[in-house]
């Protein structure tokens, strides 16, 4: 039993949240945060470490909480994502014609 968990923190510290980051491209990444988040630098160096087309968008005054549930930044944030994703799936085949995601 102690075994799996020894194992578990060697694994864990062993983890890297961005080392594949850039395989995300050539699809779009969207990364909206709160300019007062304490975790604002994970999406910042997130940002930094991925291929393009990628996107950093800041709400001023919010932190990573408040993006969830408080209408001032919500509404930012909503309209962000529907230009986002209206631009970026709107042409794309598999939205166009229905078709799976990874069909030509």
């Amino acid at each position: 039993m102690g075994a799996a968990v020894l194992r578990g923190v060697d694994l864990l510290a062993q983890y890297d949240s961005y080392a594949m980051i850039r395989l995300i491209s050539p699809r779009p990444l969207l990364v909206i945060v709160g300019s007062e988040a304490e975790s604002a630098y994970f999406s910042r160096e997130a940002i930094e470490k991925a291929a393009e087309p990628k996107e950093l968008v800041v709400i001023d005054g919010a932190t990573h909480i408040d993006l969830y549930d408080k209408g001032a930044y919500v509404t930012p944030a909503v309209a962000k994502l529907t230009e986002f994703f209206g631009k970026h799936l709107a042409g794309s085949p598999s939205v166009r014609d229905g078709a799976p995601a990874n069909t030509p």
